[in-house]
């Protein structure tokens, strides 16, 4: 072919690409453009105007326009350290996240239990996963009407033989917390669950069954195949799980309101204290800003640990 031929050819490509490629481009955008738009509006654009605001004085007062907003910089960021609501919001919800480890194994080990072929395994698996359908406010106030110091809990525990007087699980400040955390491991069992479950759907049984014939136990199977070959399922889980910890609101909100003593004062807590409460919107910004950059950092941590290999391969 010569050259004048292939001119026209050439000249038509852009950035490596040939017409049809573009076009396969443009209509793979098109299809993504309500989802950006919609990331655009309700993501990315509260995410940079929250940025900003963190850099600026802003209180009711100027929401109101009796006061314009004053550009202060680093002067909330360099407050934070000087806040002791902050420190125990941070510790808080640090402690939060030892929820993460325990929710995914026995979400693990409960998709395992249902991936088998039984009479009557859908609805269990459907009563696993009713809790996450359920309102987390509904949530919320049965398991505070259960924690009550004369709720069901208490009352089984008392005819066990277990405990010798009720116990104050939301009122006491060493067991409100974990207390709270239980309910989110419950709430959050059946979904994890639904992740894992389709995870290991998409695992050939010729691995489980090499490794048996190999001389493998339960165990080392668990451990050295199922677990290896479900890395996507859990970086995605302990993903979305160590971020939802983190940001946990509602069941603190309806159960302990922060209390007691702010041993449940979490950082999302603080945030819409400070924000919703108190109106110093810069502050709150600022706090998000700290609240966002650890979500970043430790995302980043699950990606490091389970996409280059926290297992080896049986």
């Amino acid at each position: 072919m010569s050259a004048a031929l292939r001119g026209p050819v050439v000249s038509s490509r852009f950035l490596g690409l040939s017409p049809r490629q573009w076009r396969t481009a443009l209509v793979a955008y098109l299809f993504m453009l309500p989802a950006l738009v919609l990331l655009g509006v309700f993501t990315f654009y509260p995410v940079g105007f929250g940025t900003v605001l963190s850099l600026f004085a802003y209180n009711l007062r100027t929401l109101l326009g009796m006061e314009p907003a004053r550009f202060i910089g680093l002067e909330h960021f360099r407050a934070l350290w000087s806040d002791r609501f902050f420190w125990i919001a941070l510790s808080n919800s640090l402690k939060y996240i030892l929820v993460v480890p325990v929710l995914q194994f026995s979400s693990i080990l409960l998709a395992i239990a249902v991936n088998r072929r039984l009479r009557g395994i859908a609805w269990f698996r459907a009563a696993y996963y009713l809790p996450v359908i359920t309102s987390i406010v509904v949530v919320g106030l049965l398991w505070r009407w259960l924690y009550e110091q004369d709720g069901i809990i208490n009352y089984a525990l008392l005819a066990l033989g277990l405990i010798e007087r009720p116990i104050s699980w939301l009122g006491n400040p060493d067991l409100a917390l974990y207390s709270v955390m239980f309910v989110t491991f419950w709430k959050g069992l059946g979904y994890y669950m639904v992740i894992y479950l389709a995870g290991l759907q998409t695992i050939s049984p010729e691995y489980e069954e090499a490794a048996l014939i190999d001389g493998a136990g339960r165990w080392q199977v668990l451990r050295h195949v199922t677990l290896p070959l479900l890395r996507p399922s859990i970086l995605v889980a302990s993903t979305i799980s160590t971020i939802a910890a983190l940001k946990i609101f509602e069941e603190v909100y309806v159960m302990t309101g922060g209390g007691p003593i702010f041993r449940t004062f979490t950082m999302f807590f603080y945030i819409f204290d400070v924000g919703f409460q108190k109106f110093d919107f810069g502050y709150a910004a600022a706090l998000a800003v700290v609240l966002a950059v650890g979500i970043m950092i430790l995302s980043a941590l699950n990606f490091a640990v389970f996409r280059r290999g926290g297992f080896e391969y049986y």
